[in-house]
């Protein structure tokens, strides 16, 4: 979903790791981090709750099936029929869930399109909401092509739709879960004409600054994004822009489930993505995203982004894991600080 290629360039001083995407100017070198998130401080002693009670459960094949029916809608960008397609598939299958519908008009570079975020909400008992996150769109720049974005956008927008099965129904002893399908996440021009926090994220920086005035913020405990997950060759980067101790949250529930040679073998300096304006504002958060899709990205931000790539086994562990995560947020009580 952002980023162009990722090039890490050793240097003899120090390691740089950009991440600038055809679309998106999605540097996340070092140098560039304190202007994103704030300065990195000594991660929290984490009182961890015991390792009790049933494991969670998540259907990859079914994860799968969405993904395929998605991408056939063909390329999503704003504005387009397909787009507006993909819309009404996410809303018939949380047809009978807490929807809301946040939808608003964008001023961009390429003129004013409709946004459309879509908020899945259960309920719990806990004072308190965990976020969830996936933008569903494909680049704009990339609209005349047949790049359908099965990894980046259409892996995690899936995922969601299946933990949504997941969540339905139930009465969760912990913490409400609002899953959100953000809108309008990639950049509507190549990152060397137009900066790209200048140019993208526009569904969620206004979600994020409507719940702040309203008052909602507040009431966030966590922002989990999931972004670029369904890589057959499954291998989840550490963000420096996500917040520490979730991130060790994230690594303890991937390790309760065995798969935590799937998690933050590498650590990348910061990634700029969706859960920044959330990061800014102080929520804990943590950027679950694969950045390396194919030898040397080859396959990121190109029509080569296609369901042939992926695999129902590494949606299966990203799901459990982020379930694994949310029931360990549930019992950790209190949570760190911000």
């Amino acid at each position: 979903m952002k980023i162009t290629p990722l090039r890490i360039v050793l240097l003899s001083i120090a390691v740089t790791v950009i991440a600038c995407d055809r679309d998106k100017d999605v540097k996340v070198a070092a140098q560039n981090q304190s202007a994103i998130a704030p300065a990195a401080t000594p991660a929290a002693k984490l009182s961890l709750p015991p390792d009790t009670g049933p494991k969670p459960a998540v259907d990859g094949s079914s994860a799968m099936q969405y993904v395929k029916e998605m991408v056939a809608f063909g390329p999503r960008p704003i504005g387009s029929a397909n787009h507006k397609k993909v819309e009404d598939y996410l809303l018939a299958h949380l047809k009978g869930n807490e929807v809301e519908n946040d939808t608003f008009t964008a001023d961009t570079p390429e003129g004013k399109f409709p946004v459309h975020n879509i908020i899945a909400k259960f309920p719990g008992t806990k004072d308190g909401i965990i976020v969830i996150a996936s933008h569903y769109d494909t680049n704009y720049p990339f609209r005349n092509t047949s790049y359908v974005g099965a990894n980046d956008g259409g892996s995690s927008s899936a995922l969601l739709l299946e933990l949504a099965n997941q969540l339905r129904g139930k009465k969760r002893d912990g913490y409400s879960v609002w899953l959100v399908w953000d809108d309008a996440e990639e950049a509507m021009k190549p990152d060397n004409e137009v900066p790209f926090l200048d140019d993208s994220l526009y569904g969620i920086r206004h979600l994020a600054e409507k719940w702040e005035a309203g008052g909602t913020l507040k009431k966030i405990k966590a922002f989990l994004l999931a972004d670029m997950i369904g890589d057959a060759d499954l291998n989840v980067d550490r963000d420096g822009n996500s917040t520490s101790w979730l991130e060790d949250v994230v690594y303890e529930a991937a390790s309760r489930l065995g798969y935590q040679s799937h998690f933050f073998a590498r650590t990348l300096p910061g990634v700029s993505d969706d859960h920044i304006p959330f990061v800014k504002r102080g929520v804990p958060s943590a950027d679950l995203i694969d950045f390396d899709y194919g030898y040397n990205d080859v396959f990121w931000h190109t029509t080569q982004d296609t369901v042939d790539k992926l695999s129902p086994k590494s949606l299966e562990i990203v799901g459990k894991t982020i379930l694994e995560t949310i029931g360990i947020l549930d019992k950790m009580d209190p949570l760190p600080p911000k």
